[in-house]
């Protein structure tokens, strides 16, 4: 406000600076895009992270369970079919994606892969599948006559939800590959996993025992075979975040690398 000679009082015209112009409001947005560019891989990262701790803690509470339900019955989770195809060791997998495209990955019956379906099935005490689909290998619950409670999983509410238990009961990683399950059904502390038994994918070096992530070849006369095994009963690994193995390529290398390993 302004007074004139006279005393009075008059108004300051409208400022019409008091608005943006149209440059500063695209150099306003400019910045804002930047920030988010710089903030986007910042969070990507940081859920990346948080989904790489959640399947070490689903991994870990399968291995737990598992080793619970053995020291409770003295035998593992599996169907009598399941057990006598793993006349040594078993591996429940699935089909995973590889460089040369899908690859079953597992123990074989019937020409087909067995998922860790049965194995939660018992675990968490199904005799029916959520989806009404039928009865489990637990029906009656033959396989776990306690009715125990192993494995408190959250449960999904549709077939494919990652980082849950599916209405198929088949347990999925954060980035939606089940869960692998190799089980020592032999007793003799030696589990082998139909993957990382590998050759390719453990060896160290041509003509070594010795594997990568502490497994082992026992055949000293033969060292470059897929023998490559585990000193313990339980094996469970996530294909990790990438979603993708490769059968050819060794453990900490390219698609496996990131691989979650609970022996690791």
């Amino acid at each position: 406000m302004k007074s004139d000679k006279t005393g009075a009082t008059r108004k300051r015209p409208f400022n019409l600076r008091c608005a943006f112009t149209i440059v500063e409001l695209l150099v306003v947005i400019s910045i804002i895009a930047i920030l988010a560019a710089m903030l986007l891989p910042v969070l990507a990262a940081a859920k990346k992270q948080a989904q790489k701790a959640q399947a070490r803690l689903q991994i870990s509470q399968i291995v737990t369970a598992i080793q619970q339900y053995d020291s409770a019955y003295s035998r593992f989770p599996v169907s009598d079919v399941e057990q006598a195809a793993g006349t040594n060791d078993f591996t429940f997998g699935g089909t995973f994606q590889t460089p040369a495209g899908p690859v079953p990955i597992g123990t074989l019956i019937g020409g087909s892969v067995s998922n860790n379906c049965d194995v939660i099935a018992i675990l968490m005490d199904y005799t029916n599948y959520p989806n009404g689909s039928g009865s489990t290998i637990n029906t009656n619950y033959q396989k776990n006559p306690q009715q125990t409670l192993f494995l408190n999983a959250k449960m999904g509410d549709a077939y494919n939800t990652n980082g849950v238990v599916g209405q198929d009961l088949v347990y999925r990683d954060p980035w939606g590959n089940p869960y692998v399950i190799s089980m020592d059904l032999n007793y003799d502390e030696q589990c082998k996993d139909a993957f990382y038994c590998r050759q390719s994918v453990s060896q160290t070096q041509l003509g070594s025992q010795t594997g990568l992530n502490g497994l082992f070849n026992p055949n000293s006369s033969a060292p470059n075979t897929d023998n490559f095994l585990y000193h313990g009963k339980v094996m469970v690994w996530s294909a990790g975040p990438n979603g993708k193995i490769d059968p050819i390529e060794p453990a900490n290398d390219r698609e496996n690398k990131d691989n979650l390993l609970s022996w690791q």
